[in-house]
């Protein structure tokens, strides 16, 4: 599993206009714009390098969603690009109804609204003007209006479950630490909590490139936040408690690495159940996976699922959990949301930032209520400030 999984939207990140048109495709003769602008083409160098300006998770849900998009029209007899306004609204419309083969349940609300976003990309991509989605949404607020009705979950948007201090405490305690498969999951996700980091974000970490000694005793990590598309230095300092300090634990790590042979390259590397660093991998006789080792995205949220459903805490656990629950500690200690946005890479306008910190602000001493039953109990002279 990843922090994108496919068929969800989570936590409002994906955007909507970032995919190239799919090429090569059966379909329709597509209605030559008004005025064609003979300037308005792209040679494959340069879609290629769009495509490299992308994020790898959102680019490939939205061409699956436009390649079943172009599927469904071909079946239907209708023009996928550039489409009616009325075939995308058929179109989701028939998503509604129609369990998917390998669920057997129709789309939820927010896969439907990605799906929306890949058509009008791809459109925006190949030249054309997006199609009016006005009915197509409206056939979306009227399923999430049903759903949420019969206290369906499909109507709320599948979060990640914040891995705070306090989950991390009781998972690293699973841990054989005295391990190297052990030390490795306790640095990520020690330090994908410390630095508010993607698991995109994190697996990419080289030693000793990543990392730069400070004079307090922590570190510095160049970290490529991938949806901002810009490096970031991102200051982690010793944890007065050692089994919580990201810093000792990736020195640790660092140096058991160093003791397997193992000095430069990747920090995170996929190992066997022996133990073995690296193991070559195969699929029908050809080499798979990084030949560096580095392991994987969907790797890295399996370890943060794996280390804390042994605790028996339930949530929905992915590599995503680290970065909320940076936000989820931060937030208990008082932390000022700008601090928390720029320490964790978020824009000052990120509404997926906004959404946790109002989250966790519902449920801790920042909740009105609380402040309100707080002055209420206090003597009138000092709820009165006199």
């Amino acid at each position: 599993m990843t922090e994108h999984d496919q068929g969800e939207v989570v936590d409002a990140e994906l955007v909507d206009d970032q995919l190239p048109a799919l090429r090569n495709q059966a379909q329709a003769p597509a209605v030559p714009a008004p005025k064609n602008d003979p300037d308005a083409w792209l040679s494959d160098q340069a879609r290629e390098d769009v495509k490299a300006g992308i994020a790898d998770g959102t680019r490939d849900g939205y061409k699956g969603d436009m390649e079943r998009f172009a599927a469904w029209c071909t079946s239907a007899g209708r023009r996928p690009m550039p489409a009616a306004p009325q075939t995308v609204t058929e179109y989701l419309s028939y998503l509604k109804h129609t369990p998917r083969p390998r669920t057997n349940k129709p789309y939820g609300p927010n896969s439907m609204d990605r799906i929306i976003a890949a058509i009008r990309s791809a459109h925006r991509a190949a030249g054309h003007e997006p199609p009016d989605t006005m009915g197509a949404r409206k056939v979306v607020l009227g399923y999430r209006a049903e759903l949420s009705e019969r206290k369906d979950p499909a109507a709320k948007p599948r979060k990640a479950t914040p891995a705070d201090r306090a989950v991390l405490r009781r998972a690293l305690a699973e841990l054989d630490r005295a391990t190297l498969a052990g030390q490795r999951d306790a640095a990520l996700m020690l330090l994908g909590h410390a630095l508010a980091s993607r698991g995109s974000e994190l697996v990419p970490l080289n030693i000793p490139d990543s990392f730069t000694d400070l004079p307090d005793g922590g570190f510095s990590v160049a970290v490529y936040r991938k949806k901002r598309k810009c490096w970031q230095d991102v200051t982690v300092v010793l944890d007065p408690d050692p089994d919580l300090c990201a810093v000792r634990a990736v020195r640790r790590l660092v140096a058991t690495l160093a003791d397997n042979g193992h000095h430069t390259g990747p920090l995170f590397l996929r190992m066997d159940r022996w133990g073995y660093l690296a193991p070559p991998m195969h699929r029908n006789g050809k080499p798979i996976g990084d030949p560096t080792g580095r392991m994987t995205v969907e790797a890295a949220s399996d370890i943060v699922q794996r280390s804390i459903e042994r605790t028996g805490i339930p949530g929905r656990w992915r590599s995503h959990s680290s970065r909320r629950g940076f936000v989820k500690s931060a937030r208990q200690a008082g932390v000022d949301i700008v601090q928390i946005g720029r320490h964790g890479g978020w824009d000052d306008k990120s509404k997926a930032l906004i959404g946790y910190i109002d989250e966790e602000d519902a449920q801790g001493d920042n909740n009105p209520l609380v402040q309100i039953g707080r002055k209420a109990a206090l003597p009138p002279d000092a709820a009165s400030g006199t």
